[in-house]
């Protein structure tokens, strides 16, 4: 992850279908991070900070379902370029734990993979977005697409993407698969189908052992009794 002078926090970023359970798993790892002393930054994609939260209403409108794939993609690099800048890079520098629900990962799988567009040019154009920027770990959380949409259905307000055809979530799981074999060591795959405290167990697993092997750079906070 080249970030030039940067102190270095660690950036943890949570990917998955819809209705994969991320959004929770990211909430429970926070708080259990928070109580052992870490500093902690929760934020998700798109969106984040102000300007990137106004993208995020276009790309999930579901009045927008016209939209060009080419738009879609450069709405979600323009957010995540804003996100970097405003809340990202500055939490990294001062040594906080940033956990984001989703990141570069999902524009591959989603724009690259579902859309169709390509491993290259997402791949290409996210550099530039990014400055480089990744997170130095990816928990992707497997679900079938049955069981996401069905979670999705059950909770309401669908999206503009939640919305999409179930071949098109075939094709993102299938992307996001793809990209973890690629990339056995940033992205580990957890079955998100099996129970909500078995899926934390796991991620505890798998992040306490990374946060371990670093010898420096995470700041930590004193924790007062109540």
């Amino acid at each position: 992850m080249p970030l030039g002078g940067l102190k270095r926090g660690f950036f943890l970023s949570f990917e998955g279908i819809e209705g994969c359970g991320k959004t929770t798993q990211l909430k429970g790892l926070a708080r259990r991070l928070k109580a052992l002393g870490y500093l902690v930054v929760e934020t998700r994609e798109p969106g984040g900070v102000p300007i990137s939260e106004q993208i995020r209403t276009l790309l999930l409108d579901p009045k927008n379902r016209g939209m060009d794939a080419r738009c879609e993609l450069l709405l979600y690099l323009a957010s995540r370029a804003q996100h970097l800048a405003d809340k990202v890079r500055p939490a990294l520098e001062k040594g906080a734990v940033v956990l984001c629900d989703r990141f570069a990962d999902a524009t591959m799988a989603y724009q690259g993979y579902g859309r169709g567009l390509g491993q290259g040019p997402v791949a290409a154009l996210n550099r530039f977005a990014t400055a480089g920027l990744s997170p130095d770990l990816v928990i992707l959380l497997d679900v079938p697409v049955s069981v996401g949409l069905s979670r999705k259905r059950k909770v309401g307000g669908l999206d503009r993407l939640d919305r999409e055809h179930a071949s098109f979530h075939e094709a993102v799981r299938r992307g996001y698969l793809r990209i973890a074999r690629q990339n056995p060591r940033r992205v580990r795959a957890v079955d998100g189908a099996a129970t909500e405290d078995d899926v934390a167990r796991a991620i505890d697993r798998i992040v306490q052992s990374r946060l371990r092997a670093r010898k420096s750079g995470l700041t930590r906070v004193e924790r007062h009794a109540v």
